[in-house]
């Protein structure tokens, strides 16, 4: 039996993630990853957008669009967590720059500066011990038709990567 982590197909949208930190403005808020806390210190060292067209494993059409959050988890300067309402604000100048869609798709983009970045997606922020929390997981790869197909659930062989039409629609 093969065991497959669908967390991936519940990442927050753009504009879920705004409307939760906009709640808690002044809130403290802490990303956490690989069991930690980012430092007290972190910053957002660069926000990028893009509209995606591509072809999955089927040769099916897929296209979204994705902002991509880098967190560069550093401690600086005795610093305190940024507020909720700064993250927020940082993330929707970019979005309106680019007018970007609130349904886009987020991933993060995390190092200490000596570890390469890894990608994580973020779940529903969370409000706990006077700071707002907001878990990133890794970002696994995934075949979409094989995911379509999973959620459908009309088939139970394992062959995926073949057009909608013959497969996984």
């Amino acid at each position: 039996m093969i065991v497959i982590d669908k967390s991936f197909s519940n990442d927050i949208e753009l504009g879920a993630l705004l409307t939760s930190l906009d709640a808690h403005a002044d809130t403290p808020l802490v990303f956490r990853y690989d069991g930690r806390d980012v430092k007290a210190g972190y910053h957002v060292t660069e926000v990028k957008t893009g509209r995606f067209d591509a072809l999955d494993c089927g040769a099916n059409p897929e296209s979204w669009t994705e902002i991509f959050v880098q967190l560069w988890d550093i401690d600086e300067d005795g610093r305190t967590h940024m507020p909720s309402g700064k993250f927020a604000a940082i993330i929707r100048k970019v979005s309106e720059h680019v007018g970007l869609p609130t349904s886009a798709r987020l991933t993060f983009e995390v190092s200490d500066g000596l570890a390469p970045m890894a990608l994580y997606c973020a779940a529903t922020p969370t409000w706990r011990g006077g700071v707002v929390t907001v878990d990133l997981s890794p970002r696994p790869s995934s075949c979409k038709p094989r995911d379509r197909w999973l959620e459908k659930d009309e088939r139970k062989d394992s062959s995926c990567c073949r057009p909608a039409a013959s497969c996984c629609a």
